[in-house]
């Protein structure tokens, strides 16, 4: 059941999809991590270095398929591996609602 929830996540980002902050998020970088305020709930989130650069990435309103190609680059991890990680990550935030997608254009 696990690995079908997964497969199901990871077909929902299309590498040409983009993300963009929520705009009631403020982000602020703090030894190499970073701390997310969501300002409609007031909670507080935690990304650990590797979600930093993830949300870096997407900050600068990259597609998920560039993210993926520069985390490939940065970082000894496979294709298969970061794309499971990544589509995580993404799912995480959405369900907070700490970011939106932006499916390609049509």
């Amino acid at each position: 059941m696990f690995g079908q929830e997964l497969a199901h996540q990871i077909m929902k980002f299309s590498h040409s999809d983009k993300i963009r902050i929520s705009e009631h998020v403020l982000s602020q970088e703090v030894s190499g991590e970073t701390v997310l305020l969501d300002l409609t709930s007031e909670e507080y989130f935690g990304l650990d270095p590797i979600a930093t650069r993830i949300w870096q990435l997407l900050n600068d309103q990259k597609s998920i398929g560039v993210v993926i190609e520069e985390i490939i680059l940065e970082y000894d991890v496979s294709r298969d591996q970061l794309e499971k990680d990544i589509a995580k990550l993404l799912e995480q935030l959405l369900q907070t609602g700490l970011i939106e997608l932006q499916p390609e254009a049509v």
